[in-house]
């Protein structure tokens, strides 16, 4: 799974961002494509940005959720981030860059449930019972599931895509096993792969909606709905009786600051400048790299145990999404 924070750009977002600036004006296109274009220091700068903060955003959410409602937590983030960056918009590209059809926004509302409430709300909500490392290895299968979902509307996936996708679920059956002997509540595996079943809906249909065509205003927009959608259902939940603004840690406040400014907004910013600067297979491979951070994270910080089924089957899913990777993206 991409971040927890956006949706990545989808196929027909990214053709968008290859032609429109921050300004908002058109900029020619190179005819020779990202892939020839020379890999210099600002996009290995822009790539370790989407390394390590997509990677530590499932380590800030544990650290959220020690003394912070999920879902409360989860809908303060990304309503704050939806209207910080509706205004970056506004200041850089004008108001008019705002502007969207009822359609367009009606399915920019409907991503932004799947993707921030279902996605991410889960996976806050989950990772209130197990460990940031297996939730984030749990969420790197969304690959697997956007290949069977392109299978199921016609399209025809590649020889390695399907053997990425074996291996995917075969590595998501291992890394069950910890929930499934007691380890952790199978209660929070359950609602992360939902959650990744949601996001990867969510995902799909976004390049098949009128979205906005602007990418940056259609993540403004999925965020703040997504965002009140998850305060909607906090407050469905009694999250706000008894709550303690002052029994909430320091560090819960940190890690929600750092989650709206760092996981949110500048690595998101990171992303969209690498998908018009850098070979689209080279950025695809933060969707490896996220897990292995976050585990790392996570055992090194929080002192979250390592077992060989988080290992071995942390192992088998990132061997398989580097299959659908390399093989998918091409196509």
């Amino acid at each position: 799974m991409t971040s927890p924070a956006v949706d990545p750009a989808s196929e027909k977002q990214q053709a968008t961002l290859a032609t429109t600036g921050t300004g908002g004006s058109r900029t020619p296109v190179d005819p020779a494509g990202p892939a020839a274009r020379r890999i210099t220091g600002a996009v290995w700068a822009a790539l370790g940005i989407v390394y390590v903060v997509w990677g530590s955003t499932y380590l800030g959410i544990r650290i959220v959720v020690e003394t912070m409602p999920p879902f409360l937590s989860a809908g303060v983030r990304f309503v704050t981030a939806g209207l910080l960056l509706t205004g970056i918009i506004a200041w850089r590209q004008g108001p008019a860059a705002l502007k969207v059809t009822r359609r367009q926004l009606g399915s920019a509302v409907l991503i932004g449930l799947l993707l921030i409430l279902g996605g991410n709300g889960l996976v806050v909500l989950a990772e209130t019972s197990i460990p940031s490392g297996l939730a984030a290895l749990l969420i790197s299968v969304v690959p697997a599931w956007v290949v069977l979902l392109k299978a199921a509307s016609g399209q025809r996936p590649t020889a390695g895509g399907l053997a990425g996708v074996a291996l995917g679920l075969v590595g998501l059956a291992v890394l069950t096993l910890p929930g499934l002997s007691g380890e952790v509540k199978v209660g929070g595996v359950v609602l992360v792969v939902v959650a990744t079943l949601l996001w990867s809906v969510g995902s799909f249909s976004s390049a098949r909606l009128p979205m906005p065509a602007n990418p940056f205003t259609a993540s403004a927009y999925e965020m703040i709905a997504g965002g009140l959608g998850g305060l909607s259902v906090a407050f469905v939940r009694g999250e706000q009786h008894g709550l303690d603004v002052t029994a909430i840690s320091g560090r819960s406040w940190a890690a929600l600051a750092y989650l709206i400014v760092f996981g949110s907004l500048i690595a998101f910013t990171a992303y969209a400048w690498l998908l018009q600067a850098a070979p689209l297979s080279l950025v695809a491979t933060y969707a490896y790299v996220n897990p292995v951070v976050a585990v790392a994270l996570g055992a090194l910080v929080l002192g979250e145990a390592l077992s060989w089924p988080i290992v071995l089957g942390g192992a088998i899913v990132v061997g398989g999404v580097c299959l659908i990777v390399s093989t998918e993206r091409r196509t």
